[in-house]
């Protein structure tokens, strides 16, 4: 065997064995072996790819970071419309959404999810190798963050299943501790603090260099396919999670709306204990070919709908507020209050 055939050989048993741990640490939060370890099999990969670059794969872990985007984002036509969902605000409106589902379908079984508070993307898989992601723009058309998104770990960049073609649709999120130690390096450089975790994650999606996304240490839920879908929605989620996607733990199926509204009181009660945010619950009908004959009205489906927790809030006493000059000059004002426990996080500034 030659030298390039052994390399070959040995490139595909690196890349296997990285994405395997990738997997277990970013989407299981498992860890299987030593940083040093990992590094140093990261290390080899690199040192082969290097030496024979024929041999670079589009789903290496070493190309999780690509080049700087050169420009603005291209344009992206989704193969299927991203559609926005129509909020609730109560429970009445919870129960209309369900009196016009029954008008239709008496047996209508659904499923309950939480609303994670983050940008909602689209993924293309290729034979089952990430090719393209685009953030979900107005539904039709979005734009192209290929290179951002490779950098999210949590997004496999090879699937488990060689599947000739599906769109993924999730959501990147920043979880909480990233947010305030991402704002506690802002406000010491005294750049403009982000106002929440979704606008830091946003900001970080659309920067036109992919390193600055890779070190916001982003994350990523699959919630829906775009095409492809099983005959039920727990189904497809199922799938997802056998493919090697990070699915919410949180949802459930029930049998009816009152269900669906306990669901909503008891995911309220224990979401601020979660690592990232989340701004509600998605309700929506299990059965595929309900959603379909149900379809939409204008941009909204009829077959799904988004109960909206109140904003949270909390007094606490402003005890200062501290000036920062930034490198160019510009004054930034931070109030120092006294801690107070919002959203699961300690917030003092």
């Amino acid at each position: 065997m030659t030298d390039f055939e052994q390399k070959k050989t040995r490139a595909g048993q690196l890349r296997k064995e990285l994405n395997y741990h990738i997997y277990r640490y970013y989407v299981e939060n498992e860890n299987d072996i030593e940083d040093y370890e990992y590094d140093m099999l990261m290390r080899e990969l690199d040192s082969i790819e290097k030496e024979y670059p024929e041999l670079l794969t589009s789903d290496s872990p070493t190309h999780r970071v690509g080049g700087r985007a050169d420009g603005l984002f291209e344009t992206v036509l989704h193969t299927v419309k991203m559609e926005s969902l129509q909020d609730a605000f109560s429970h009445d409106e919870v129960r209309d959404f369900n009196k016009r589902v029954k008008d239709v379908f008496s047996n209508a079984e659904y499923v309950v999810e939480p609303k994670i508070d983050g940008l909602s993307v689209s993924l293309e898989y290729v034979n089952g190798v990430f090719t393209r992601g685009s953030t979900r723009g107005d539904g039709v058309q979005g734009e192209d963050i290929t290179a951002n998104l490779r950098t999210v770990k949590s997004i496999p960049l090879r699937l488990k299943k060689d599947i000739p073609f599906i769109e993924v649709r999730g959501e990147v999120y920043m979880p909480r501790h990233e947010f305030m130690r991402l704002n506690e390096e802002r406000a010491e450089k005294g750049e403009a603090e982000f106002a929440n975790p979704r606008n830091a994650a946003a900001g970080s999606l659309r920067q036109l260099d992919p390193q600055v996304t890779a070190k916001r240490s982003l994350s990523f839920f699959a919630y829906n396919v775009g095409n492809g879908a099983l005959e039920k929605h727990s189904d497809s989620l199922a799938m997802l999670k056998g493919y090697g996607f990070k699915v919410s733990e949180n949802y459930k199926v029930v049998a009816n709306i009152e269900e669906a509204i306990k669901f909503i009181e008891d995911f309220d009660a224990k979401r601020r204990s979660l690592a990232y945010d989340t701004d509600g619950a998605v309700i929506k009908v299990n059965a595929v070919y309900q959603q379909r004959i149900l379809g939409a009205t204008g941009k909204d489906p009829r077959w799904a709908i988004a109960f909206k927790f109140p904003p949270e809030q909390a007094e606490t006493t402003l005890e200062d507020i501290v000036w920062r000059v930034g490198r160019t000059g510009v004054l930034t004002p931070t109030a120092v209050l006294t801690p107070v426990k919002l959203s699961g996080s300690v917030v003092s500034r």
